[in-house]
């Protein structure tokens, strides 16, 4: 035994666990739980131990549970577009299997649950930036999981003690996300490949972007501080930027100014507009983003470079 705290990551093997496993390595012991349906084991440094189950499954839980004093749960169906074409498959892992998580968790006695949530696509179209005390009106199936799983974690806090923090996330980007279908990525893979950047809707629609380097720090803090069960914060830049403007930064930071675009049609139950407030996780975490989007952008496509486009 090291003597170090045990965290249990669901969803490790994906984007953001990549990186998280990597900034808390040092300081606990990291267990991942993954059901390598999206993520990979090659994402996860070697010496992080990883168990392969489905966070809908009780029994693989309650076993990746055993010892574990915090989890951070990751794990979810994360595309706006697959919801809504299957609005069941999606709340079977964002809704019931969260509650799976939550209530093992409670059962072997863990101490803090950190939830991975949604700003826009939960909260829907509200005038900007949208804070804590915005009423949720998701127009998604994604987003109505998400603010289901929320409901549960207050529910975990107010019912068994469970001392649950949900981060609602900004659009993230960032390495290890080579095999996302999120915007960046998908611009990134279109500049490399030559072809057209696609944009659904006319290009005004405006999004939040965080650095997954700030994530993780806000991840971080959120396992050490003093904070009540039932916490909702967003973490995010309070920046808004277009997705015409992304398509632009996108091709300079790739040396390919000018590069063309195609704009395509609006795909349904994506918000037009997506910018939140951090005040509150600067308050209570100290959170406060860091990464500029264009210096961030610049690091994304040097990753792509040196990993992906090899």
């Amino acid at each position: 035994m090291s003597g170090r705290p045990r965290l249990l990551v669901t969803g490790g093997a994906g984007f953001v666990g990549a990186n998280l496993v990597r900034r808390l390595g040092g300081r606990y012991d990291v267990r991942v739980l993954d059901s390598l349906v999206t993520g990979s084991k090659a994402l996860l440094p070697p010496e992080v131990e990883l168990v392969v189950g489905d966070v809908r499954d009780p029994e693989a839980v309650a076993d990746a549970l055993t010892g574990a004093d915090a989890v951070v749960h990751l794990a979810a169906a994360g595309s706006v577009v697959d919801s809504v074409a299957d609005p069941f498959a999606n709340f079977d892992v964002n809704a019931r299997g969260t509650l799976t998580v939550l209530d093992a968790a409670r059962h072997a006695g863990v101490e803090r649950f950190v939830f991975a949530s949604t700003g826009g696509a939960l909260v829907g179209n509200a005038p900007g930036p949208v804070d804590e005390s915005s009423v949720p009106r998701p127009l998604s199936p994604y987003g109505a999981g998400k603010a289901a799983a929320e409901a549960y974690c207050s529910a975990y806090a107010g019912s068994y003690g469970l001392r649950t923090i949900a981060l609602r996330f900004a659009n993230l980007y960032g390495p290890w996300s080579g095999h996302k279908r999120g915007v960046v990525t998908t611009f990134f893979r279109a500049l490399h490949a030559g072809r057209p950047m696609v944009v659904h809707g006319d290009g005004g629609a405006t999004r939040d972007f965080l650095h997954v380097e700030d994530l993780c720090d806000a991840l971080d803090r959120s396992l050490t501080a003093d904070v009540p069960g039932g916490t909702t914060l967003h973490v995010a830049t309070a920046v808004e930027t277009s997705i015409d403007e992304l398509a632009a930064l996108c091709a300079e930071v790739a040396g390919r100014p000018g590069h063309p675009v195609e704009h395509a049609a609006t795909r349904t139950g994506e918000v037009e507009r997506n910018v939140a407030s951090y005040r509150l996780a600067e308050q209570v975490l100290g959170f406060r983003p860091t990464v500029s989007l264009r210096d961030g952008l610049a690091g994304t496509w040097s990753w792509y470079r040196e990993h992906v486009f090899r």
